[in-house]
């Protein structure tokens, strides 16, 4: 059987755990669960670093013993991973026994190895980062202070007895792994970075100190304590059985891909290779370092103050929503910022318009005109294999990107293809052949379009496993996602679906733009509430002028439109062209006002109200053939649209 073996960095246990520990920790679950489903035995470890200076001052802040402290966090640690619902196989703890005794016999072994001796250290260390720096690595304050190029704050100058390891004497076995295999650390510009390091040589390595109690002591001198990075990188094969377990260690080793963040970049792809070349194991395959989240363009960092806890969005827009932001919106590798603006924008365009309501129409058109039952494919038509083309070329771009871990590049080739599904089913109209009575050709429509909405929720289940879980269980699937579902047709022939509520939920506003709004209208000492009646009530007011009897109303021929399509108005900034189904009335071109508030990509797929019976116009040379219904209200434009599903041409009374 295939197997991978996927890590996160172990995380500090000095503060509570926050969205960008959870960021690395999801994208590895991401990982694992995708690798599961395409048949491989994967080994997922996760886990918390509890030495060190920092942790030791953490606790000591708080009155509490290290000890305490560590037990505290890390169970919290790992209740957030089961809120997160993280499918990691293992957690690891440093202060395990089982892995200090590990740390010991690895620095043993490098000892006899002639990698390790005694000296006298003197330089700069950074205790929130627990890394040490030379002197023309640090940046300075207007005011002299020497600063950690990391964390911008001020460093240490220490000097101590101290014992080294010999990482100057892996320089060239190192530059010769990085030029022969030019895939070890990704991405690219972050494997030059260390290549940049190596080309001007690397240092001979402190690995120890003797000012520090709350660590591993050093084999054979227990007066001096391991350096918390040499112990925290050990985690990766103690956690896997080394030394006591070799049979459970050599399934497992070596690691398939170290996921880290970019500012522990040195210690991996340089550090850890070196210490594992000492002592004669292989060298993981893969470090990959991705960057770092922001908010409002800062590092989210407990010691700067402005964590974000993953669980307040989780329960606000639910644990799929929340993972397909992350790695939707932010691409994985680079920074990226936190934006709970954006992330209600890919619910809405992306989740609850492209995808869910794709999944509701089609099976509220099974439920109606099949009894629920799924009919099956029949004939294929040239429309229909350019699909089933279609979708083959998807899948294989799919794996491939997920293979090489350019997992947003994969989600954007994945909804591309529910773009296509989307026009397939406008192209394809099915109200029409519902209306006509072709059955047959119906039936086929619908099973593709069910059966490809299947195949998606297969592919993307290891990023939205509940909201795949939940199609499947509509679909009257009970089996586990599976590779094979991804291949064949007719796979669900037969099946009774279960039409529910919509998949995802629309968010009509974000509690940014609440707050704004609640700004906004404090005006004087009237309360708001008394404030928005004053304003609804004259908006209100008709005058007995501009009143209409029914018959004049009748003339209005109101109807539900579907856009097919969207495209901005050349030399224009306010006007979009619009391609609409009315259904038995045909396809129209409308113009709308509307692209300082709509991007094209927002509106194809939505049902909105058209008066019909407007006579044909020209804007900017460009016919319009009808005229779309809006509220406007505080410069702010909202499409007046259709909240159930219903077939366009549907007329309005």
């Amino acid at each position: 059987m295939k197997k991978f073996y996927i890590t996160t960095p172990i995380y500090y246990v000095n503060a509570e755990p926050h969205i960008g520990s959870s960021y690395t920790t999801i994208i590895g679950d991401i990982l694992a669960r995708y690798k599961r489903m395409m048949g491989y035995d994967v080994f997922y470890l996760t886990g918390t670093d509890e030495h060190g200076q920092k942790i030791a001052q953490a606790a000591k802040e708080r009155g509490v013993e290290p000890q305490q402290l560590c037990d505290e966090l890390a169970q919290k640690f790992k209740e957030l991973w089961k809120e997160l619902e993280i499918t990691n196989d293992y957690f690891i703890r440093t202060t395990d026994e089982h892995h200090m005794k590990t740390v010991q016999f690895f620095v043993s072994k490098m000892m006899e190895n002639g990698d390790i001796y005694k000296g006298t250290y003197e330089g700069w260390y950074c205790v929130p980062c627990e890394t040490y720096w030379n002197e023309d690595e640090l940046e300075h304050s207007e005011d002299g202070k020497h600063l950690c190029p990391s964390c911008k704050r001020e460093v240490q100058l220490i000097r101590e007895e101290n014992y080294f390891f010999k990482l100057s004497k892996y320089n060239e076995p190192l530059l010769k792994h990085f030029k022969e295999n030019p895939d070890f650390v990704e991405p690219d510009f972050r494997r030059n970075e260390m290549l940049k390091i190596l080309e001007s040589g690397l240092k001979d390595l402190s690995i120890t100190r003797t000012t520090l109690k709350w660590g591993i002591p050093m084999p054979n001198d227990p007066e001096h304590v391991i350096y918390v990075w040499v112990d925290a990188l050990i985690n990766y094969v103690s956690a896997i059985g080394y030394p006591d377990n070799m049979e459970t260690f050599n399934k497992w080793w070596p690691a398939d891909v170290h996921l880290i963040g970019k500012e522990i970049n040195r210690f991996h792809s340089l550090i850890w290779p070196a210490m594992l070349m000492s002592v004669g194991l292989p060298l993981p395959k893969k470090i990959f370092a991705h960057g770092w989240l922001t908010v409002n363009g800062q590092k989210i960092s407990k010691s700067l103050g402005n964590a974000i806890d993953p669980r307040e969005y989780v329960k606000k827009y639910g644990n799929d929503v929340v993972r397909y932001y992350l790695v939707r919106d932010i691409v994985f590798g680079k920074d990226g910022d936190f934006s709970e603006e954006n992330l209600v924008k890919r619910l809405n365009s992306d989740l609850a318009n492209d995808y869910g309501n794709l999944l509701h129409r089609t099976l509220a058109m099974i439920v109606k005109h099949f009894d629920g039952q799924i009919p099956g494919i029949g004939e294929l038509e040239e429309l229909d294999k350019k699909l089933l083309e279609n979708y083959e070329k998807t899948k294989q771009t799919y794996i491939e990107l997920m293979d090489r871990y350019r997992i947003t590049e994969a989600l954007e080739v994945l909804w591309q293809f529910i773009g296509d599904l989307n026009k397939y089913f406008d192209e394809a109209k099915p109200w029409i052949l519902a209306k006509e009575g072709n059955k047959g050709r119906l039936g086929t429509v619908l099973s593709l379009v069910t059966e490809s909405i299947f195949k998606v929720a297969t592919l993307v289940s290891c990023v939205m496993p509940n909201s795949s879980r939940e199609i499947y269980s509509r679909l009257s699937i009970s089996e586990a996602f599976s590779e094979k579902f991804l291949e064949g047709w007719n796979i669900l022939k037969g099946n009774k679906v279960v039409h529910g509520e919509p998949l995802f939920k629309k968010i009509e506003k974000t509690e940014k733009e609440v707050q704004k709004l609640q700004k906004s209208n404090k005006q004087g000492d009237k309360p708001m509430e008394k404030q928005e009646n004053v304003v609804s009530q004259a908006e209100n007011v008709v005058s007995l002028e501009e009143l209409i009897d029914i018959d004049y109303f009748k003339k209005v021929d109101l109807r539900v439109a579907k856009i097919i399509s969207a495209e901005k108005v050349e030399k224009s900034e306010k006007l979009l062209k619009l391609q609409i189904d009315l259904g038995e009335l045909g396809t129209r071109q409308i113009v709308a006002g509307i692209a300082q508030f709509y991007k094209p990509e927002e509106l194809v797929g939505r049902l909105i109200v058209v008066v019909a019976n407007l006579k044909p116009a020209k804007l900017m040379g460009i016919e319009s053939k009808g005229m779309l219904l809006a509220a406007k209200k505080n410069d702010k434009l909202t499409l007046l649209t259709v909240a159930s599903e219903i077939e366009p041409g549907a007329k309005i009374s």
